[in-house]
């Protein structure tokens, strides 16, 4: 778990991406790079980056509770269950991604991640098996240093469009694994890098 925070937070060193925008340094001092094992939070991440494919993080960030709303929770049965038509309405929604490829892989992954968890038990059991079930730490210096896939990923990315699921590039599964704590990239300099 993430330290606990000072009474000025507005003054702690941070990775630079998280910049001065207040929920981009919530997200990044109490979320970004903690170990997650929440088969609903993991399927949540997976529709939020898949969302933020060529778009900020930012703008996915504001729109995530509407997207809680709408995907009921990212309760995973309940997303797998919605209909064409559901889904046809959520194009109209200004509070989400109106992207329909996105929108309807939503659906398409939930079902996808039902028949990952009847395999393997868990979805969390079968992703984490890409980093032994220990998170990776790396030790960045400097953005520039932190790569956007690698290897890993690569594997990752292979392996959940082998079983169904949309919006997983090498790319996206890094940052999904960044996300969830499966590689530690907090920069050197951050109050959240845990050393080795």
């Amino acid at each position: 778990m993430p330290r606990a925070l000072p009474s000025s937070p507005v003054d702690l060193p941070r990775c630079a991406w998280a910049g001065d925008d207040a929920q981009m340094q919530a997200y990044h001092d109490q979320e970004w790079g903690t170990p997650l094992h929440d088969d609903q939070r993991l399927f949540e991440f997976l529709v939020l980056e898949g969302a933020q494919a060529g778009l900020s993080w930012r703008t996915v960030l504001a729109k995530r509770e509407r997207y809680r709303e709408v995907f009921h929770q990212f309760d995973i049965a309940a997303v797998a269950r919605m209909t064409d038509r559901q889904l046809e309405r959520l194009l109209l929604d200004p509070g989400i991604i109106r992207n329909r490829l996105k929108v309807f892989s939503a659906r398409d992954n939930a079902r996808a991640v039902l028949r990952i968890a009847t395999e393997f038990g868990s979805l969390d059991a079968h992703l984490w098996s890409f980093v032994d079930g220990q998170p990776r730490r790396n030790h960045w210096r400097g953005p520039d240093a932190v790569p956007a896939s690698t290897p890993l990923s690569d594997r990752m990315s292979k392996d959940l469009r082998q079983r169904g699921l949309r919006f997983v590039g090498s790319t996206i599964c890094y940052a999904f694994m960044q996300a969830t704590g499966m590689v530690d990239d907090h920069l050197v300099g951050c109050f959240r890098h845990a050393p080795a």
